[in-house]
């Protein structure tokens, strides 16, 4: 019998970084605040999980990821939800607190794409239909930081 070398990967599920609770307000959230509906927030803040967990374990790698505009929408939403933000941070950075720190200028460099590949080397599913709408535009995160 000739062993073989397992080729599946397990792709990381958004949902299990926080509870039920905390991904149903943050679609009843975005839906509030954006002409959403629960099926667009719920790919927004899928991604938006995706991005803030791979920005975390990628941290000090020098990477300059950085959303578009669409995800980041869903990423403000959550970091404005500071209780739940905050306890997402402890729990997945080591105890740190993920800051946000936008560039003022956009920039146009081909980040947004990129960081779509990072965040699917990463193990996560990309909903490519919303990073492909920002990928040849810009990001707000600042050159030669860590930030997200």
């Amino acid at each position: 019998m000739t062993a073989t070398a397992d080729t599946s990967t397990t792709t990381r599920d958004p949902h299990s970084f926080v509870t039920p609770q905390v991904w149903d307000r943050q679609i009843a959230l975005l839906t509030r605040d954006h002409p959403w509906d629960s099926v667009m927030a719920d790919r927004c803040f899928g991604q938006a999980v995706a991005y803030l967990i791979t920005a975390m374990e990628k941290w000090g790698q020098g990477l300059e990821i950085g959303c578009g505009p669409l995800v980041d929408i869903a990423v403000h939403g959550f970091i404005l939800d500071t209780v739940n933000y905050r306890e997402f941070c402890h729990r997945y950075f080591g105890g740190r607190f993920l800051e946000h720190v936008p560039e003022i200028e956009f920039k146009y460099d081909g980040t947004v794409a990129r960081t779509a590949r990072i965040i699917q080397e990463n193990g996560f599913t990309v909903d490519w239909p919303l990073w492909d709408r920002d990928a040849l535009q810009c990001t707000p995160c600042a050159p030669g930081s860590n930030c997200h």
